[in-house]
């Protein structure tokens, strides 16, 4: 199905299931342990021998050699791979790194061998036997020592150049030049990355933990050299992976591969202790932000330069990126540029790009409000844009930024803020307020699923589709169940299995959208083999109470498979609209902290998010992912950082143990307001991504906050105790 113009009425709008708070159909299944996750498919397939993956022990360099002889000779190991024995191997689209280190090494813990056994004991106490040796090679590990070296990667971002934003900025009467940095972060995602493979002849079965499916079948074949019709990938639940299970990592590769050797199914997991280095993560950035002015607030100027690092031929983390979007101004420089690091890889984390950028460009522009003297929000209300500012012809399909901001003004009391930094106290502690806007872009991808209706009346929807704890079961479930006029009780979904039809996925928040609007294209599909096998005209057919209605007739809609099932399959293509429109997700974060004025401890009190995501398929689960993600954004604020070892080339805090997220002690009331209000151009669901925007600009809101409290601008994330105990405040 070709989507191409604003949708008019369909049956969603009639709003029966769709937009009403439902608990997860899953639920249940998840919380009696029910549902298997990766490493848990235990009764899959018999016989199931166990991987243990030995990661290098450098960050650059070679194995000069590897002495396997005790290993292979310790109890019950089946089987050891390594690049020597594996053979040849192909490279996948979305690795930057191979995934099996040999002879040379390119980060620390890339995984350079895997040792089988029938108990996991055994590969555990084996693979301590593998004696590897290397040659070290000098390696680039910081990224503010080589960041003048970047280079513009023009495959992911060119530059944005609009105007004369030199010329502007020199002339502008207020003037903002200030640098912010973020740290590399890790994922840390509940479910560590673990895999079982089976082998049948030449076809491979793979049980993992996966957010895109298709990707991973089509790297995982073009790797291991085989067609892409001869591996299955099953994936049905997640337990998390923001970004970091997108691509196949190790885990898959390995299984894989010592599967074939040992001729018997292999699980592997990966140690948690591996995966910060052997897996992908979020990179470190360096923005440095100029904006002009005019005396009451316009901007005139803006530039956005940001550098981040990966392994050679990476990418580019797009922290820019909202600032060529976000603000009105007539003269705009946005670029980013690219330095070699020889650190594991970086790649997406939730909203990659947006995360970054807004902790950066949100304490810019309260920064540049105080030089106004007025206040924050204002004066991001007096540079909200309607169009495209360097594509002026091109307008947003929605955006309802303003509205999220005078929300927020008085939902969260933000008239009791204290103008004047560092006065408010109660006690020890020093309070204060902030905000920032959230933007993330809304992408369309395209989506496919297939519908079936049985002789009983049950609706069974079959997709690749993911859910990686968003709720993707129920928001499917409840998009059949609208379109084919049926309870949810009567509606049973598949999903994460190569086999089914190719969906959008799970990342950059478009997968709730666009994988319902093709559940919606598979539907209408039905919808017509059901009029036709039932004999009404389907333009006065509506579907309701598990009934087909035309004119005076109420037929049982199970009537229509009486004769034999009815499959229908579809997919959901979004053409044009991106030329046309420009869509994106607005929002508004308000935030109040309180400082120990003797320590720096930071405590945040409370937080409200104000969202604009088109029509809210699942209050229920939307809220779920915007709690969380603003959760994440404390951490990103507070706490989240790897510690790169700068001389040998690893991040040395990888445990979570040494790398600190939030807990519940740290997460005060949050609160969630949606303007629920359709846009009839995102898709025919006329809904839009939110649960990366719910982190985007949280970080800087604390940051704000902060300084509200206690006068210190601090430009570097975290915002920890040390950068901030000399400067604070004395008691009076």
């Amino acid at each position: 199905m070709k989507f191409d113009t604003p949708a008019g009425t369909n049956p969603i709008d009639q709003m029966k299931v769709v937009g009403k708070a439902t608990t997860r159909i899953e639920g249940p299944l998840k919380t009696t342990g029910q549902a298997p996750y990766a490493y848990e498919h235990h009764h899959a397939v018999a016989n199931q021998a166990y991987g243990v993956v030995i990661g290098s022990a450098i960050a650059k360099g070679r194995i000069s050699a590897m002495d396997l002889s005790a290993a292979e000779a310790a109890p019950g190991v089946l089987a050891i791979v390594t690049a020597a024995n594996a053979g040849k191997l192909g490279k996948g689209k979305y690795n930057t790194a191979k995934l099996l280190a040999g002879p040379d090494v390119q980060h620390y813990h890339q995984a350079v061998a895997l040792v089988v056994a029938q108990t996991l004991e055994q590969a555990q106490a084996a693979a301590q036997l593998v004696e590897v040796r290397y040659e070290r090679a000098e390696g680039v590990f910081d990224l503010a020592a080589s960041h003048e070296s970047g280079v513009e990667s023009k495959e992911q971002m060119a530059d944005t150049l609009h105007g004369d934003f030199e010329a502007a900025f020199a002339a502008a009467p207020v003037q903002l030049d200030a640098t912010y940095t973020t740290p590399d972060q890790a994922h840390a995602m509940m479910e560590p990355m673990a895999s079982m493979a089976a082998w049948e002849g030449d076809k491979l079965t793979l049980w993992t933990s996966n957010q895109m499916i298709d990707w991973s079948v089509t790297d995982l074949a073009t790797t291991l050299g085989v067609p892409k019709e001869n591996v299955r990938l099953i994936s049905p639940y997640i337990g998390g992976g923001f970004g970091g299970k997108l691509f196949i990592r190790s885990d898959a590769l390995l299984a894989a591969l010592g599967a074939r050797m040992a001729r018997r199914p292999v699980k592997v997991a990966l140690a948690r202790p591996l995966i910060f280095n052997n897996c992908t993560h979020r990179p470190a950035t360096i923005q440095r932000i100029r904006i002009g002015a005019t005396a009451d607030g316009k901007i005139t100027a803006i530039a956005h330069e940001g550098w981040s690092g990966d392994l050679p031929g990476g990418k580019l983390e797009l922290a820019a990126q909202p600032s060529k979007l976000l603000y009105a101004g007539e003269n705009r420089r946005v670029t980013m540029r690219l330095s070699t690091l020889d650190l594991p890889e970086g790649n997406a984390m939730r909203a990659p790009g947006e995360t970054p950028g807004m902790m950066a460009l949100e304490i810019a522009m309260d920064e540049m409000a105080e030089k106004l003297q007025l206040d924050p929000v204002e004066f991001r209300l007096r540079n909200d844009t309607q169009v495209d500012p360097v594509n002026p012809q091109r307008s947003f399909s929605q955006r309802r930024l303003i509205e999220c901001l005078r929300t927020g003004v008085e939902h969260f009391g933000w008239d009791r803020r204290n103008e004047q930094p560092g006065t408010r106290r109660e006690g020890r502690w020093l309070i204060g307020m902030g905000m920032a806007v959230a933007f993330r872009n809304n992408l369309t991808v395209k989506s496919g699923a297939r519908v079936r209706l049985n002789e009983q009346g049950i609706v069974t929807v079959e997709t690749d589709m993911t859910d990686i704890g968003t709720g993707s079961y129920t928001i499917i479930a409840q998009t059949a169940a609208e379109m084919m006029g049926v309870t949810l009780d009567n509606v049973v979904v598949r999903l994460g299995d190569s086999s089914y039809p190719v969906s959008a996925g799970s990342g950059g928040q478009f997968g709730g959208n666009c994988s319902t609007a093709g559940v919606y294209a598979a539907c209408v599909k039905l919808r017509e083999a059901v009029a036709q096998r039932l004999g009404v005209p389907l333009g006065d057919a509506v579907f309701a109470d598990g009934e087909v209605h035309s004119g005076d007739k109420r037929i049982p809609l199970r009537n229509a498979a009486q004769a034999g099932e009815l499959v229908a399959e579809d997919s959901i293509e979004f053409a044009e609209l991106s030329k046309k429109y420009q869509q994106s997700t607005f929002g508004a974060h308000f935030v109040e902290v309180a400082v120990d004025s003797a320590t720096g401890e930071t405590r945040v009190r409370r937080m409200l998010a104000v969202c604009s995501a088109g029509r809210i398929i699942n209050p229920t689960s939307a809220r779920s992912q915007v709690i969380g993600a603003m959760t994440m954004g404390v951490g990103a604020a507070l706490m989240e950082e790897l510690a790169v070892d700068k001389r040998l080339g690893y991040f040395v805090n990888h445990d979570l143990a040494g790398y600190e997220v939030p807990v519940h002690a740290d997460i005060p009331h949050q609160e969630v307001i949606f303007l629920d209000e359709p846009d009839p151009v995102s898709s025919p669901m006329k809904a839009k991504g939110v649960g990366e925007l719910g982190i985007c600009g949280v970080s800087a809101a604390i940051a704000n906050a902060i300084y509200n409290a206690t006068g210190i601008r601090v430009r570097d994330y975290p915002i920890t105790l040390d950068k901030m105990l000399d400067k604070l405040p004395q008691m009076i």
